[in-house]
């Protein structure tokens, strides 16, 4: 892996981590989102539904023909391919923000980008807030390379 796209994940993930402040805990976080003491989002979006971004998780888009489950797998957490990423129980501004950047053009990928093209923010908050409250399969990185 080259270094420009490790900067602009961790870079993704500071952005994602620095809005995150205190207030009341909106639903669509997940659960280690909450027990970190996320509780608000940097994304600007409207609150997130749980069950409609579910539907819309299963629901095969126009211009793919794919649904978010077919390439993630269900619950975000089985990809079929090993370079896509798991989205269970991932940060809820991180799969928001991921969503925006591609349906606005300032991150490409051939299927992502078709993907999010059309999608309000309503139902980007949505997904976000399913596949956040999702089992998480993702493993803390922290002291790996200590």
């Amino acid at each position: 892996m080259t270094r420009t796209p490790l900067l602009a994940i961790a870079l993704a993930s500071a952005v994602a981590l620095a809005g995150c402040s205190g207030g009341d805990t909106p639903v669509e976080h997940s659960a280690s989102d909450r027990s970190a003491g996320h509780t608000s989002s940097s994304a600007g979006l409207p609150n997130g539904h749980v069950d409609a971004g579910e539907q819309l998780a299963h629901a095969k888009g126009k211009a793919t023909g794919q649904s978010c489950v077919d390439c993630h797998g269900e619950e975000g957490n089985a990809p079929i391919d090993a370079s896509y990423p798991k989205l269970g129980g991932q940060y809820y501004d991180y799969i928001a923000h991921s969503l925006q950047e591609y349906r606005d053009g300032n991150r490409e990928h051939a299927l992502m980008s078709q993907q999010a093209k059309d999608l309000t923010d309503q139902q980007i908050a949505d997904l976000a807030a399913y596949f956040g409250s999702r089992e998480t399969h993702l493993r803390d990185l922290h002291g790996v390379n200590k």
